[in-house]
Order: C-alpha cells, then sequence, then structure tokens
C-alpha cells in the first residue's frame, strides 16, 4: 500500500508522503460497513442477548469472518471490473424476466434494510426527545436525504468522511457501556460452543446473520469501490496496489463492526438476561439508564440514531444501485429514499412493534443472503471477468463453504418455522 525508499543503513522504509497516499485509498469498506451497524443489528444481538445470554456470542463471531471475505471479494469485483455486483449481472443474466425476478428479490431485500433502518432512528429519536414514531420516522428520513445530497453534490469522498463521523459516535454509543459494567470472560467463552437451544434461538441465528452479511453492503461495496477508484481515472493507483488497500480497509471495518456488534450482545447478556421487557429497544434502554445510569442509556441512544441516520443512506445508495445495474433504470438517490421511505412509515403509523418488525427484517435480510452471495463467489472465481486477479481455489471454497453454511441455516429456519406448534 505504500512505496518504500531507501533509509540509512540499507532499510527501506516507506516516505510518509507514500503512507499519507495508502490512507487515501481507505474509505469505502468504511462505508460499506455502516450496513453492519444499523438498527437491525442493534435489535437482533441486544434481543439474543437478554433472552439467551451468552449462548450465540459464536454467531456473532462466525459472520463477522465471513463478512470479512464477502466484503472484500465484492470490494475487488468493482475494483477489477470497474463495474458493480448489480452491473455485471445485468449484463450476464440474457432473459428478461430473469433479470426482473433477481431484481425484484433484490428490491425486497432493499426495502426491508430501509425499514430496519428508519424504524430505528424513529425509536432513537423517541428515547431521547419523546417523539412521536411516525414523526421520527420522517426526521430519520429527511436526515438521511440531506446525506445522500453529499453524496450527489460533493462526491464520495465528502461522503465517507460524514458516515466515517456517524460511524465513530456509533462505537461510542454501544461501547462505553461495557466499562461499566464489563461481561464475565468465562461466560464469553463459552458462548464461542456453537449450538442452539430452541427454535427460538435459531430465528435469531439467522436475524443476526442476516444483519451482518447483509446483501445490500454486498451490492453497494462493489459500486463505492467502482465510484472511488474508477477506471478511467487518471492517476489511479495500480489494481494490486488498491487491493492491498483494500484488504487493510476491509480489516479495519470488520474489527468497528465485529466489536461493537459483539459488545451489543454482551452489553445485554451481562445486564439484561432474564430482565422483563428487555427484548425490545424501549425496555432494554430503559434496563440500561435504570442499571448502569443515565448517562450510558443516552449514549445507547444516541448511538442508535446514528445508526440509523448512517445505514439508511447506504441502504438508499444500494438500492438506487441494485435498480440501475439490473434494470439499467437511473433513479436520483433522493426520489428513491421518499419512495422506499413509504413502508416504514405505514409500519410506524399502524402501531406494529418496532423491535420485531426489525428482527423480522433481518430474517428477511438472510434469505436475500444467498442471491448476492453465490454469484459473487462464482464471478470472482472466474478468469473471464476478474484476470489474473481471480480467486485462489481456497477463496472460492471458503466462499462456497459461507454460502452453503448460509443456505442451511436458512432451510433449517423454514422447517423450524412450519413444524411449530
Amino acid at each position: 500500500m505504500t512505496e518504500p525508499v531507501v533509509a540509512a543503513g540499507g532499510r527501506r522504509t516507506p516516505t510518509a508522503r507514500a503512507r499519507l497516499r495508502g490512507l487515501s485509498l481507505l474509505g469505502p469498506a468504511l462505508v460499506a460497513g455502516v450496513a453492519y451497524l444499523d438498527p437491525g443489528n442493534v435489535a437482533s444481538n441486544m434481543t439474543a442477548g437478554a433472552r439467551y445470554g451468552y449462548l450465540l456470542v459464536w454467531v456473532v463471531v462466525a459472520g463477522n469472518a465471513m463478512a470479512w471475505l464477502v466484503q472484500y471479494l465484492s470490494a475487488k469485483l468493482g475494483i477489477v471490473t470497474g463495474r458493480s455486483l448489480p452491473e455485471v449481472l445485468g449484463r450476464r443474466i440474457r432473459s428478461r424476466w430473469a433479470r426482473r425476478a433477481y431484481w425484484l428479490q433484490a428490491e425486497l431485500v432493499a426495502m426491508a434494510t430501509d425499514i430496519a433502518e428508519v424504524l430505528g432512528g424513529a425509536v432513537a429519536l423517541s428515547l431521547l426527545f419523546g417523539i412521536p414514531l411516525p414523526v421520527g420516522g420522517l426526521i430519520t428520513g429527511a436526515v438521511s436525504i440531506a446525506l445522500l445530497t453529499v453524496h450527489s453534490r460533493r462526491g464520495p469522498r465528502h461522503f465517507e468522511f460524514v458516515i466515517i463521523g456517524l460511524m465513530a459516535t456509533i462505537v461510542a454509543g454501544f461501547i462505553t457501556g461495557l466499562f461499566v459494567s464489563p461481561p464475565d470472560p468465562a461466560s464469553i467463552a463459552g458462548g464461542m460452543l456453537p449450538r442452539f437451544t430452541d427454535s427460538g434461538s435459531v430465528l435469531l441465528a439467522a436475524s443476526i446473520l442476516g444483519a451482518t452479511i447483509m446483501p445490500h453492503a454486498i451490492y453497494a461495496h462493489s459500486a463505492l469501490t467502482r465510484d472511488r477508484f474508477p477506471t478511467a481515472g487518471r492517476n489511479r493507483p495500480s489494481v494490486r496496489t488498491l487491493l492491498t488497500a483494500t484488504r487493510w480497509d476491509v480489516t479495519i471495518a470488520m474489527v468497528v463492526a465485529g466489536a461493537v456488534n459483539l459488545a451489543i450482545l454482551l452489553l445485554a447478556a451481562a445486564n439484561l438476561d432474564g430482565v422483563a421487557g428487555t427484548d425490545s429497544l424501549e425496555g432494554a434502554h430503559a434496563a440500561i439508564t435504570e442499571g448502569l445510569g443515565g448517562l450510558i442509556g443516552t449514549l445507547f441512544a444516541v448511538g442508535l440514531l446514528a445508526s440509523g441516520l448512517a445505514s439508511t443512506s447506504v441502504g438508499a445508495y444500494a438500492g438506487a444501485e441494485i435498480m440501475h445495474g439490473l434494470l439499467t433504470i437511473r433513479v436520483p438517490l433522493i426520489v428513491r429514499r421518499l419512495v422506499t421511505l413509504i413502508p416504514a412509515l405505514v409500519i410506524l403509523a399502524a402501531g406494529v412493534d418496532p423491535t420485531l418488525a426489525l428482527v423480522l427484517s433481518q430474517v428477511v435480510l438472510s434469505f436475500g443472503i444467498p442471491f448476492a452471495l453465490v454469484p459473487l463467489v462464482v464471478l470472482t472465481a472466474q478468469r473471464r471477468t476478474l484476470g489474473d486477479h481471480t480467486n485462489r481455489l481456497l477463496t472460492t471454497v471458503l466462499g462456497a463453504a459461507a454460502a452453503a453454511l448460509l443456505i442451511a441455516l436458512n432451510a433449517a429456519l423454514v422447517l423450524l418455522v412450519l413444524t411449530a406448534p
């Protein structure tokens, strides 16, 4: 990622300018990584910790490990081909009806994502200021439009700075509580043993994975790298340099996202396990405030608000890219934001439990994972797609194993739901 120079004694060290240039290549993964910190993640991990304690720690860790590989492959596709995953698929799927069917499922996944993010922002505004949920949903939508305007008018780099700032707020909001009430290390170690106890734990595992390996993040990351490093760029670094920087970018993003997701589950497991009413965001906030103090409760709500605002902007960006790539229809980001805001506002106005809607939306996301992940693994394994940068055999095997595991979990979930008394 840096260019070395020869120092005294013959040692080769990177110059300050080279270091800065390497740092300037970071950013797309951190924006895509916000998708792993959306309100659906908060609801799923908080509910898992409150209901099952440390049981599903292993799911968060395994999901984050798989997410690293998935996001790197997505970014690599965008860098090498100069096209997003939806664009590549739009050119490979010859049948118009097959392409439309694929777009429909991807669009439903993007809408489920949007619902989760707007609901989370509305709940956070209600917790912080007592704003009614429908009004909070409108405010969340309005702020996300402002953020998307930054991308449209100032470009991807300025958009990255704004989203990374919100990510820092999310980190502070959700991790601080662990310093006040740290979890039990032995219990964390016990939670690393893969197991389930009932159909409810399988449902939450699918929800956690749906929130961790999010289909729209796969679509978005390839588009973010395409926009940031256009193949026709005058001073574009070499593909190998960009891929090296991307590995660092993805690693940083996944470490941050994984730490926050794990912190949310551990915070709930250490403080909310067995406490009545904590399987909702409002109840969890009340219990955290009572047990850990008003400051920690406020930081939790602020983190939830930042999560909703940042992730809904990235979700709208992904949805617009899905439509453009598969249907070659370019809808302005702001127009799309207005349209996809409607289902979330309807849910809020109808009085549906926001936390339940958040968790179920993540289950919907988990069913969309194979449709994004399988083509991604196949395309990045093809020499005609990536040329000399095609996947190594081990990378393809690991990607295929991740896809198979996720599909098997979803099949088990369907079986459990259908056979439940």
